[in-house]
């Protein structure tokens, strides 16, 4: 009997896709980029993607409880 291994792969969005997930505009993505802070990328040739698990994890370090959250700055909130 041959077993198999079943690897999940992540799921990869382009940047309009990614922009979608995180309802930002692309050209926000684009600028994160260049200046920096944004979600980690890939680049494969010249196309951008980004994987869905590194988006999530993103998006879930900028939860705050309050505007007074001492982290709440430093993301140019």
């Amino acid at each position: 009997m041959h077993n198999s291994i079943l690897v999940q792969s992540p799921t990869f969005l382009s940047n309009d896709e990614a922009a979608n997930f995180l309802r930002l505009s692309p050209r926000t993505l684009e600028k994160l980029r260049v200046v920096g802070g944004g979600p980690p990328f890939r680049k494969l040739r010249r196309r951008v993607f980004y994987a869905l698990e590194d988006l999530q994890k993103w998006a879930a370090c900028r939860a705050f409880d309050t505007t007074a959250d001492p982290h709440y700055q430093r993301y140019g909130v």
